[in-house]
């Protein structure tokens, strides 16, 4: 029997406050102002409860922690559940389109 898929790739929301850190801007040298500032993960649990650990500061990103506003369902939530290398390579592929449009984002 194949194991069910429960990985997950998600979106974050921070606030535009992020952008006054020196390592996020560096790491956004294209951001265009007025776009939303993110935080791409993967999590092998439901992304409602990864970002609740995430803003409790359980294996929490610092930016998320300080940050965090929401997550943003419409960007990532037609990609999941998929299995552990398709959430690794999406997170990624996610974090670059993102980028690429112009958001701020930050991926660990």
């Amino acid at each position: 029997m194949a194991r069910r898929w429960h990985y997950h790739v998600y979106v974050i929301e921070l606030s535009k406050d992020v952008l006054y850190e020196a390592r996020f801007r560096k790491a956004n040298p294209d951001y265009v102002t007025g776009k939303p500032c993110v935080y791409v993960g993967m999590t092998g649990i439901d992304p409602d409860v990864r970002f609740d650990k995430h803003k409790a500061g359980i294996q929490s990103n610092r930016y998320v922690k300080e940050f965090g506003l929401r997550l943003l369902p419409e960007l990532y939530a037609f990609y999941n559940p998929m299995p552990y290398d398709g959430a690794r390579d999406m997170e990624v592929e996610l974090a670059i389109g993102l980028r690429e449009a112009g958001y701020g984002v930050w991926q660990a």
